[in-house]
Order: C-alpha cells, then sequence, then structure tokens
C-alpha cells in the first residue's frame, strides 16, 4: 500500500528505529508508476506478479524474487488472487561502505531471480529473506541489529554474485576476467566523484590502457566513463538539494561541475527537471538521504 504520493515521488515511513519493512499482500491491489528512496524487494508466493517500467515489462512467476533499485520508476500489477511480500529497505546506511555502493550502482532498474532455477544463488537469497521475516515478525533480542545483518548479507551475496555472472548489463567474459579490477575503478569514481578526476586516472587505478579501459568500462558497467561520472555527481548533488542553506551554485561547485550551467543543463538531462524543481519537490521528503537513481 502506497501512503504518501506527491506526484509519482513515495515518501516510505518506517517505525522510528528499524528502516526496513516488510509488508505482506494477499489481496488484489496495483500501485501506479511511483518512485522511491528504498531497495524495494518482491517475492512471489502465490501466482503471478507484473512490475513496469517506462522500458520494460518483468513478469514473476510464483517463488520469484524482484530487486527494485532506489530511483527506479515502476508500477505493480496483481492477479485477483495471488500471496507476496514486499520488502522495502533504506540502504544508504551501508554506503559508506564502498564494495555495496558500487554494487548499487551497477544494478540494473530490475532484476528478477527466478524461482525456478533453484541454484544456490536463488536459495541464498530467498534464506536471507525468509530469515529476515522471521525476525521482523517474532521482535527477539537485538533483532534490529540481526535484520540490518543480514540485509548486509544479502547485498553482499548480490555483489558476489555479479562478480561471477556479470555485473548490470555488462559482459560476462569481461567481469570473469576483469571483475576485480572494474570494481576497484567504479569504487574509485564513486569516492571522488566531486573531484576533477579524469578517465586516464581511472584507466591507471584498474591498470589498463586509457583506450582498452574505455572498451571494458563501457561493457563492464553498461555505459560510457563520462556518463557513470556525471550520474555519480548528480546523486551527490541530490543530497545537497535537500539542505536550503546551499544556493544551487554552491551544489554545483560542491559536486564536481566547473559551472552552475553546465550542473543545471546535465541535471535536466539525467532527471527531466531542474534542481530547483527538484528542491520544490522533494527536499521536504530527502533531509540528509542519498538519492542513487538512474546510476
Amino acid at each position: 500500500m502506497i501512503e504518501n504520493l506527491d506526484g509519482i515521488y513515495e515518501t516510505v515511513r518506517f517505525g522510528e528505529n528499524l528502516k526496513i519493512r516488510i509488508s505482506y499482500l494477499e489481496t488484489h491491489e496495483d500501485f501506479p508508476s511511483h518512485w522511491h528512496i528504498p531497495l524495494e524487494i518482491l517475492r512471489c508466493r502465490e501466482n503471478w506478479y507484473k512490475v513496469q517500467t517506462p522500458d520494460e515489462e518483468y513478469m514473476m512467476s510464483e517463488g520469484d524474487i524482484a530487486l527494485i533499485r532506489p530511483g527506479t520508476i515502476h508500477a505493480l500489477f496483481s492477479p485477483d488472487e495471488g500471496k507476496r511480500n514486499v520488502y522495502l529497505a533504506d540502504v544508504t546506511m551501508f554506503y559508506n561502505i564502498a564494495d555495496v555502493e558500487t554494487v548499487m550502482s551497477l544494478l540494473p532498474p530490475v532484476t528478477i531471480i527466478r524461482g525456478k532455477n533453484n541454484n544456490d544463488f536463488y536459495n541464498e537469497i530467498k534464506g536471507i529473506l525468509l530469515d529476515m521475516e522471521k525476525e521482523y515478525n517474532n521482535h527477539g533480542v537485538f533483532y534490529e541489529a540481526m535484520i540490518y545483518s543480514l540485509l548486509l548479507k544479502m547485498l553482499t551475496c548480490i555483489g558476489r554474485h555479479m562478480n561471477m555472472d556479470g555485473a548490470g548489463k555488462g559482459n560476462k567474459a569481461v567481469m570473469g576476467r576483469y571483475g576485480e579490477r572494474m570494481m576497484k575503478a567504479c569504487s574509485f569514481i564513486n569516492e571522488n566523484c566531486t573531484e576533477n578526476i579524469t578517465l586516464d586516472q581511472a584507466a591507471d587505478i584498474a591498470g589498463f590502457s586509457k583506450y582498452h579501459f574505455t572498451r571494458l568500462f563501457k561493457e563492464f558497467t553498461g555505459k560510457n566513463f563520462y556518463k557513470y561520472l556525471s550520474q555519480k555527481r548528480i546523486a551527490y548533488a541530490e543530497q545537497l538539494l535537500a539542505n536550503p542553506d546551499y544556493s544551487v551554485t554552491d551544489v554545483a561547485m560542491h559536486s564536481g561541475f566547473a559551472s552552475s550551467g553546465a550542473f543545471i543543463r546535465m541535471f535536466k538531462q539525467i532527471k527531466g527537471y531542474t534542481p530547483t524543481a527538484f528542491r520544490e519537490m522533494y527536499s521536504t521528503a530527502l533531509p540528509g538521504s542519498k538519492y542513487y537513481g538512474g546510476v
């Protein structure tokens, strides 16, 4: 159930301490196009479920698990009868862990983990979700810490699977041979996106020539170095825009852009609206948060 919708932006309400919410849906209810900051996980327990983004439609069968990346515009459709669990988790608390931030950056908008595969990866993710539900419902001693540890375990499992099976839209052969070096380059960009970093520096971190790195990076992430860097800067700028003490020019300078004009053009190109419009629409809903949409 969507409780707070402003346009297509959903403000997800959590409890006082736990920034994870699990809902059990057993009635027919469709959800219109919306986006939110938390990571969303769907577990289809009975019948089917459908996730629709502006670019693609994803059909879930019984047993399937879906990961919806923060900031992804999506609608949800259910049959007249069926059961599914919805997990919403604020993962920004883990963004100070470089590996986690890199995993979140490389996730595609929607990832479907098929139950019919019944492989080790599926079984591990399903087991973690079941353990999270158990802790969430029982409220045992230190249950909050246990749920957070399970969430971090899940993100680690996803990252390791990506490392073995290909990242995002990336090429499996590239991931298999050069995954660790590409992850190192992504971490370097994530950590230094507000600085004047260059393609040559990123290539050097990965240990490749600029030309070789350019091709491998595009195959690995699905986007070129400059687009990846720009998207990371815009994601950083969004959290600054939530602070009314910063002017748009201040935000541009702190986010690594050479001028406010360049920042505004890039922000509108990536997000579809201006920084001022973003601040007016969402600043009160995003105090201190970090939104990684479109990355």
